[in-house]
């Protein structure tokens, strides 16, 4: 038994931890599989969790996350700020733009996508504010990746990649002069690396213009429109800069 099984903290972890993207709705069955948990043990944990407004009960008798975990997760100090300074120039782009307009930050080697604004015309994308990739397998990841500190670089592309797509660029010779390629040109157009029905372009978003990268901000456009990606380096790269430069004034007046 591990030390965080043991532990009624560690069996809390565990039973939120089966709710994610693939599995937003769990009986309790089903949770206490997941977790290896007594179903006895699994029932205490989610009524306990229930009656605190973490977990909800659907009418078809599933769990799923309540709304009282979400009000918590939402004031996470390090994207609160990013996204309210961020969303603004990500509306303009939309309206520039009329793609997804999306914003994501690295956790350790993963990409976590934290705003996200699309239309009902919009392709349809794999990912979704809350969703996790490896830092690797997007655009937007690769651009925070680039500016990574370089141990993590070589922890990624020491790894397997797994081929997402026939187009998903796996070979780490490769994946190096493409990471050295991002960091000359700033915008990146990813074609087809994630899925074979879109593009992305993305961008680094610092705090301040010439400051530490914070985020990536990306545009996806179906595979179909790849012509018109380029043409979406500017406004990209302007709603990037201009995030950058609030942000930078923003820790500036908080100094």
């Amino acid at each position: 038994m591990s030390t965080t099984r043991s532990t009624a903290a560690g069996k809390v972890l565990e039973v939120l931890a089966v709710f994610d993207r693939e599995h937003p709705a769990q009986t309790l069955s089903e949770i206490a599989q997941r977790t290896g948990l007594a179903l006895s043990t699994a029932h205490r944990v989610v009524s306990e969790l229930a009656a605190w407004g973490a977990l909800e009960r659907g009418e078809d008798g599933a769990w799923h996350v309540g709304l009282r975990l979400w009000e918590i997760a939402s004031g996470c100090p390090r994207t609160q700020i990013l996204r309210d300074v961020a969303l603004p120039f990500m509306q303009d782009l939309y309206e520039v733009t009329h793609e997804n307009v999306q914003l994501a930050v690295r956790e350790g080697t993963e990409l976590v996508f934290v705003e996200r604004i699309a239309g009902h015309r919009s392709v349809e994308l794999l990912t979704g504010v809350g969703t996790r990739f490896p830092v690797g397998a997007t655009g937007m990841g690769r651009v925070l990746l680039a500016h990574a500190p370089r141990d993590l670089q070589e922890e990624v592309l020491g790894a397997p990649q797994r081929a997402w797509t026939p187009h998903t660029v796996t070979d780490p010779k490769t994946l190096r002069a493409q990471l050295d390629r991002i960091r000359r040109e700033q915008v990146f157009v990813s074609d087809r690396q994630l899925s074979e029905s879109t593009v992305a372009v993305a961008a680094p978003v610092r705090i301040g213009r010439s400051g530490p990268v914070d985020a990536a901000l990306g545009i996806v456009v179906t595979a179909q429109g790849a012509d018109r990606a380029h043409q979406l380096r500017e406004p990209l790269l302007r709603a990037a800069y201009g995030i950058s430069d609030e942000l930078g004034r923003r820790t500036r007046t908080t100094e």
